[in-house]
């Protein structure tokens, strides 16, 4: 898979290992950058990954902010 690929839903719901019906409910929420062909949804891999990143950046920032109140 290169950064420059499009995924269809299928592709990427296995990418993500997630249920198809929950990432088209992203989708059509704007939760997960894609865009609609007619009524086809595809996804860039690239701007996939950095959405990826951006969560991961998200969960450690919460950790650490929840491990401080702990403390």
């Amino acid at each position: 898979m290169t950064e420059e690929e499009i995924l269809t839903l299928q592709d990427l719901a296995a990418y993500l290992k997630i249920a198809e019906k929950t990432l088209y409910g992203y989708a059509q929420k704007g939760t997960i950058p894609g865009i609609k062909i007619g009524s086809a949804w595809r996804f860039r891999k690239a701007d996939i990954d950095a959405w990826l990143e951006d969560r991961r950046k998200l969960t450690e920032s919460s950790r650490r902010s929840a491990k401080k109140q702990e403390g």
